[in-house]
């Protein structure tokens, strides 16, 4: 397979709801929505940097330089055997995993479609539907919050994850658990806090959380091994985990119990692959997280999250969560039982709508033919 034309698009598309997490509050969604051309099949894959350097170092902005300077060249009409020939291609450029992803995953498409597979079962996934979770950011007041989880709870999401900081933290946490005592409830701390809260993360114990997500350092493994070490809630790893290699480490220190794989933290659908197969290898269950994708990534996860060992409601909501009119069609959708169907068309098995991906592209450009 050559890759014989890339189309590469920044879209930018309201949020239906401002989401603010530790650090801070966003109100639109500005990603990068790739288009690979080959043997008169399209793939499609998306790079969600977002606008700031906060999650991640990488922003649209860096995407958009990395992609059409260095990445893009690398793969345009180069001879690819197999999507993991990608990896390859790409390695000389270090880290800008989220630039990588969007390229990566349009290969991973062609690949499907040529095959005439979903490509949740050409990933080698065992699921029809899966498991859904929301994510709930940091509102005004407490009460605010109550009413948005109770919103979630009645459209029927299998379990809810609260964003904490210093200072919203404990007291809230009680309260969503009066309001709601069955609830399956995680916590996303965002790396807001240090080893010395080991004791507000003792006090968290007793309110029968699932986990709590990278309450630590962006980058860190060690100091989450002290912690887990001292708290009975399982430690969940986002940001720490960016290869294969930090999911390896953390393992062997006994960093965390779980572990969100994101492909756009991680370089794409190869790295989430072998990241899943470590942890299903030492019995830790992962879950698949997101970056408020739109319907193009968010096919992408679905895909992903049909592996057997994702065994936890994943953050892949429906589109209406976010967006009022998402870039495919039909959009994705919460079942009565709290599921989302997994697309049996092949590739992302995902309509890409065309009129309003030209409405919410602010640029582009085209490379090849």
């Amino acid at each position: 397979m050559r890759i014989e034309r890339v189309e590469l698009r920044e879209v930018r598309m309201p949020l239906v709801h401002p989401f603010e997490t530790s650090f801070g509050r966003e109100t639109e969604q500005r990603t990068i929505v790739v288009r690979l051309d080959c043997e008169g099949l399209v793939g499609y894959g998306e790079s969600a940097a977002g606008i700031g350097p906060w999650y991640s170092y990488e922003t649209v902005e860096t995407c958009w330089h990395v992609q059409t300077d260095f990445l893009v060249p690398r793969l345009l009409d180069r001879e690819i055997s197999e999507p993991a020939d990608v990896v390859g291609l790409f390695a000389p450029v270090r880290g800008h995993n989220i630039a990588k992803t969007g390229l990566e995953e349009g290969v991973w498409d062609l690949f499907a479609k040529r095959a005439g597979e979903p490509l949740a079962r050409f990933l080698g996934g065992e699921k029809d539907r899966i498991e859904s979770g929301v994510s709930v950011g940091i509102q005004a007041t407490v009460a605010e919050l109550l009413d948005r989880i109770g919103a979630f709870v009645d459209q029927g999401y299998a379990r809810v994850k609260i964003k904490i900081k210093p200072g919203w933290d404990v007291d809230v946490v009680e309260a969503v658990r009066d309001r709601f005592p069955d609830l399956r409830l995680m916590l996303d701390a965002n790396s807001a806090y240090s080893l010395d809260d080991v004791a507000l993360f003792q006090r968290l114990d007793g309110f029968d959380l699932m986990m709590v997500e990278q309450p630590l350092g962006h980058d860190d493994i060690v100091d989450h091994a002290k912690l887990q070490a001292e708290i009975r809630t399982p430690v969940c790893l986002d940001e720490s985990i960016v290869t294969p290699a930090h999911a390896r480490w953390a393992i062997e220190l006994g960093s965390c119990r779980i572990v969100n794989i994101k492909p756009g933290r991680v370089g794409g659908l190869n790295a989430a692959i072998r990241i899943h197969d470590l942890c299903q290898e030492h019995g830790l269950p992962v879950w698949c997280g997101g970056l408020l994708e739109t319907g193009i990534g968010r096919a992408h996860n679905v895909a992903l999250s049909t592996l057997p060992n994702f065994r936890l409601p994943g953050d892949v909501s429906a589109s209406a969560r976010y967006y009022e009119r998402d870039l495919v069609d039909p959009p994705f959708e919460l079942n009565p039982d709290g599921t989302i169907s997994v697309p049996d068309g092949p590739g992302i098995g995902a309509t890409v709508d065309e009129n309003r991906l030209d409405d919410c592209t602010v640029r582009s450009r085209i490379f090849g033919a």
